[in-house]
Formats: C-alpha cells, structure tokens, sequence
C-alpha cells in the first residue's frame, strides 16, 4: 500500500465533514447522540487548524485535525475511514502529530475523547498517552490525555546521600 499525508485545502472541507461522519457513525448508538466532531464546521477546521490528510492508494482514508497550544499540540480530531480502520492508520496520524510537535518543540500531545469510545481510550493508551483526568460531560465522561514527548526541563535533583 502507498501512504500519504498532506496537509488539508479549502477544496477538502467536503471530504474531511464526509470522512469525520463516516468515522464516528459508529459511536451515535453508543452516546445516543452525534459526537460532536461530526457537527464541526469542517471549513473552519482546515482554515484554522492543521488538518493533515492521509491517503492509502489516493483514496482518502483518515484525518488528524491539530491546534498548537503555548505548550502542547492537541488533537482535536482523530477520524479514519471505516474501510481502513485496524490497518495502522491511527498509528501514522498520530506519528505526524509527534513529528509536528517535536519540530516545534512542543513538551507533547493532549486530546480528549469520551469515555464511552473505549476502544478509542485503549488506542491512545497503547500509543503512549495517559489519562489526565475525567470529566463530566453531556451524560457521559471525557477523558483528556497527554503524551509528553520532549524532556523535562528542570529533573528533580536526587537528594545527596
């Protein structure tokens, strides 16, 4: 298979709305309601946001939408096709918003995600990320993460023995 990623244009609006709604279908039955990704203005998004767009054999196949933050990048959406989900593209999205991060030199990467997609928490827990907290949300739970990525400035200094 060929990989790609590119960064998304005004002309992928369309597409990104397309590919989010087809990636979080699945969790409607499951919150009793549309994540709200799926009601983003996704114009907005790719005017204001990164959006990198990954493509498996030029079909488009998933998303990763990024906001750089004073310290941090967050993932504001993570979104791969239903036709190409379990083949690693996650995993390469989520390589891009290291590399981006790290090139600009951010301490790492949060997101959110809602407690109820526990497939979607077992993902970024098995790519490194650790919960931060939990919060209360629209009936169910957020669950906001972080994977730091660049060394701690000031260690803590060992006490002389």
């Amino acid at each position: 298979m060929n990989f790609q990623i590119r960064r998304a244009g005004a002309n992928d609006a369309p597409a990104v709305g397309r590919l989010t709604r087809a990636a979080y279908a699945r969790w409607v039955p499951v919150i009793g309601r549309e994540p709200l990704p799926m009601k983003a203005d996704h114009a907005a998004a790719v005017r204001d946001h990164w959006v990198d767009l990954l493509e498996v054999d030029g079909a488009l196949a998933g998303l990763i939408e990024m906001v750089a933050q004073p310290q941090w990048l967050l993932i504001e959406n993570l979104a791969v096709d239903p036709a190409f989900q379990g083949r690693g593209c996650a995993r390469l999205l989520l390589e891009q918003a290291q590399r981006i991060a790290l090139a600009q030199q951010l301490q790492g990467l949060r997101l959110y995600t809602n407690k109820q997609f526990a497939s979607n928490v077992d993902l970024y827990l098995h790519h490194g990320f650790a919960v931060d907290r939990e919060e209360p949300f629209m009936g169910g739970f957020t669950v906001y993460m972080r994977k730091p990525l660049a060394p701690v400035s000031n260690p803590p200094v060992a006490p002389a023995a």
